[in-house]
């Protein structure tokens, strides 16, 4: 009788384990075969899972999917507090978002997740120290995202992400050597990749190599396959030509960009700049103003101030220059610094010691390019012409790391040598500004035409430069 008993519990666990097996081997064969049982790729990823593979592989995301990607989290997060990774991903996603929108009242929420992953994340902790080190570039403070960019890359030296963002504050920081370093670590690490490609062309553009960055982005824009990532590239290339002045090449990858991905503003801004210069001025305002309504940055306004300006139109330049204010209160409240083009605007259209005082102490902080040129111009407006003359050469001597050919930069050095009768030297700057760039600005390209005219020729009296 106990045989009889026992038999149908030893056949019930040999039955358990043919079923186990047979289990794993069908989940074998599932996994093999492929997905419908016949030539149908598997299913595309969803929205949140191409965000979340674009904000952690370096890449810009698509708005949409990057919306999706940041509610997912959220309601993750809510179930479970203690995911590190999640809040790293969940910050990261909101500095693209504020970086493609604009939108300052990003940064406190990115900040907040970020930290929340160092405190609850592993030890270790790569992902959060790098999103620490966007988030400051995001905000331009240059010597924050240095410090986490370096303790990231200390976390994760084979992370070619974090010595990505080390570019950005190396650049801002005025630190060219670092800044290569840098680059050639990335392009090691992840050679070939689009995205290596777009960072190889900003450097590149910032040492005046133009043919180089125009190569180095027209392919990263040509292998990306992204739509968002892709139309990112080609607003950077429509940014070089119209640097170069090749205002009709500049629009077509402007619209070919917003084409792509409606979404991209910065490419609806840059087609008001092409379209402006092409003398379509209607188009050009429409493009401003709908590229403001949906990223309302400083910057555009205070573009668009400018073009207003040049036309006669002075209360719908004032208005404009109202909103710059007000965007840059709102980025200082949410921990941003926007002191460079506040100091550029008041340098030209408010009060040029303000900006004086202003931009001397961003260049006792972050002493990049931008910041010398428009210290420099912020001085002359002064009439402080020879401190200013020494700053407008660092803007522009590539011995002291000024590679960049700015229309902008080289007119600035101009007026300043103008100023101080430095004809010759002064009449070859702003015949270089209009030969890098006849249409660099709408109010600065017509100044530097007739102050070379007011030159004239050359002549045997003119003091050495």
């Amino acid at each position: 009788m106990e045989i009889t008993r026992g038999w149908p519990a030893r056949r019930g666990r040999r039955v358990l384990t043919a079923s186990v097996a047979g289990a794993v081997v069908l989940g074998g064969v599932l996994v093999l075969l492929p997905w419908g049982g016949g030539d149908a790729p598997p299913p595309a990823p969803g929205p949140a899972a191409l965000a979340r593979g674009a904000v952690t592989t370096g890449v810009p995301a698509a708005l949409p999917d990057l919306a999706v990607l940041i509610g997912d989290r959220e309601r993750h997060l809510r179930a479970q507090p203690l995911d590190g990774v999640s809040w790293a991903v969940l910050g990261t996603a909101y500095v693209e978002q504020g970086r493609r929108t604009a939108d300052v009242a990003n940064w406190p929420k990115a900040e907040k997740a970020l930290r929340t992953s160092l405190q609850v994340g592993a030890e270790r902790n790569p992902q959060a120290l790098e999103g620490m080190a966007a988030l400051a570039v995001a905000r331009r403070d240059f010597p924050a995202a240095k410090k986490w960019g370096e303790d990231a890359v200390k976390a994760a030296p084979k992370r070619w992400t974090a010595h990505a963002v080390l570019i950005d504050a190396y650049t801002g920081l005025g630190d060219h050597e670092g800044v290569g370093r840098a680059l050639e670590k990335v392009m090691k690490l992840r050679p070939g990749t689009p995205a290596v490609g777009a960072r190889a062309a900003a450097v590149y553009r910032d040492r005046g190599w133009r043919e180089d960055a125009a190569a180095r982005i027209s392919d990263a824009a040509a292998a990306a396959e992204a739509p968002a990532e892709r139309a990112a590239y080609l607003e950077q290339a429509g940014r070089l030509a119209f640097e170069r002045g090749e205002r009709e090449e500049a629009l077509r990858f402007f619209q070919e960009a917003r084409r792509v991905d409606p979404d991209q503003r910065a490419a609806q801004a840059g087609q008001g700049r092409a379209l402006a210069a092409l003398g379509r001025t209607t188009d050009a305002l429409s493009a401003y103003q709908a590229a403001l309504a949906k990223r309302p940055s400083p910057e555009y306004a205070l573009e668009l101030g400018e073009l207003y300006e040049s036309l006669g139109l002075d209360q719908a330049a004032r208005v404009q220059y109202d909103l710059l204010r007000a965007r840059v209160r709102e980025a200082g409240a949410a921990g941003a610094d926007e002191e460079l083009v506040l100091g550029r605007f008041e340098a030209d259209h408010g009060d040029p010691e303000a900006a004086v005082r202003r931009l001397r102490e961003e260049w006792g902080r972050q002493p990049g390019t931008a910041v010398a040129d428009a210290l420099g111009w912020a001085l002359h407006r002064t009439g402080e012409d020879e401190e200013a003359l020494e700053f407008a050469t660092i803007a522009t001597d590539g011995e002291q790391g000024g590679g960049v050919r700015s229309a902008l930069y080289a007119f600035h050095r101009g007026v300043i040598e103008r100023a101080l009768g430095r004809y010759g030297p002064a009449r070859r700057h702003l015949a270089e500004a209009l030969t890098i760039n006849p249409y660099f600005s709408p109010l600065g390209a017509p100044e530097a035409e007739r102050a070379l005219a007011e030159l004239g020729e050359p002549s045997v009296e003119d003091p050495p430069g």
